[in-house]
């Protein structure tokens, strides 16, 4: 097997999740999952997956411009509103379908100009398409980190262009984009806070070239407050890495704090999946807004 399509950590997460309802109550076909917008890798969609409206917002598609080319990013905002903060919102490894898309809704009905660049885009193919994880990791584990901060940043700067205040930035993610998220955290000083769902704090040591440091060995140069949450039950991220990852934060003097919900697998927030739990999703949905209240970047 090629290097680089070995299941990284997220993906062995999702790899073995059980669908707890025995697939009923989800769209059972992939063109029922399509048509809603969201991504085919992950399997059937769930059928009552939360739908955020765009009363009040404005949303839509964007192209930010990067430095050989143009990303293509999904915004939403407050209507009418000038100044609003910026949160980013770092995507799973599916591509910026539906759920993502949802997220950034739910980001602007709290008062952001929230965010999701499509970091992908260059490997030619829509991710949200693909059926098949192993055709899918190749292409998500060679994106190198130097790229990915530099993709972010551009997408900060094409905030400030529509009028944000990049002053209040935050980021926020999800699995991969939960790993992205930290990695993040690590590069851009002007960040105020930063929000990962089950991102993994530790890295395939087969993609060290492309990702120098995983978060735990970043833990020191974290430059803003970092909440992090997990699953107790995710089978791709031990209890033991979240714990050393804690040890490095706490190591480091760092301002943070780390929560492990019970009996929740990989995914838990991914309201679209069987994965979904949603006392631990809700639970956790507000424990973000309110700690990017806490650190300045939502009013």
């Amino acid at each position: 097997m090629n290097v680089h399509a070995r299941l990284t950590p997220d993906a062995e997460g999702l790899a073995h999740q059980v669908d707890p309802l025995s697939r009923r109550g989800f769209f059972m076909t992939a063109s029922a999952a399509a048509a809603a917008g969201y991504t085919l890798a992950a399997g059937p969609v769930r059928a009552d997956a939360i739908h955020t409206d765009t009363t009040g917002l404005t949303a839509g598609d964007a192209k930010v411009k990067v430095a050989d080319g143009e990303m293509p990013a999904y915004y939403a905002r407050p209507a009418n509103t000038q100044n609003a903060p910026v949160i980013l919102v770092c995507m799973e490894i599916f591509g910026l379908h539906e759920y993502i898309k949802d997220v950034a809704r739910r980001l602007a009905k709290a008062g952001a100009f929230a965010v999701a660049p499509d970091y992908y885009f260059r490997v030619g193919e829509d991710l949200t398409k693909i059926t098949d994880s192993s055709k899918l990791m190749p292409l998500v584990n060679r994106k190198p980190d130097a790229e990915l901060f530099s993709d972010l940043d551009a997408t900060v700067a094409w905030t400030k262009s529509q009028g944000a205040d990049t002053n209040r930035l935050g980021v926020i993610g999800f699995c991969r984009g939960g790993r992205n998220t930290l990695e993040y955290a690590a590069h851009n000083p002007g960040l105020k806070a930063a929000v990962a769902f089950y991102g993994f704090p530790v890295d395939p040591d087969s993609l060290k070239s492309i990702w120098p440091k995983s978060p735990t060995e970043r833990a020191g140069e974290m430059k803003a407050p970092v909440l992090a949450m997990y699953g107790e039950a995710d089978q791709g991220i031990p209890v033991s890495q979240v714990e050393a990852f804690k040890a490095a934060l706490q190591a480091a003097g760092k301002t943070f704090e780390i929560k492990v919900y019970p009996g929740a697998p990989h995914g838990f927030h991914a309201d679209y999946r069987a994965s979904y739990r949603k006392d631990a999703a809700e639970d956790a949905w507000n424990q973000a807004i309110a700690w990017f209240k806490k650190y300045g970047v939502l009013a």
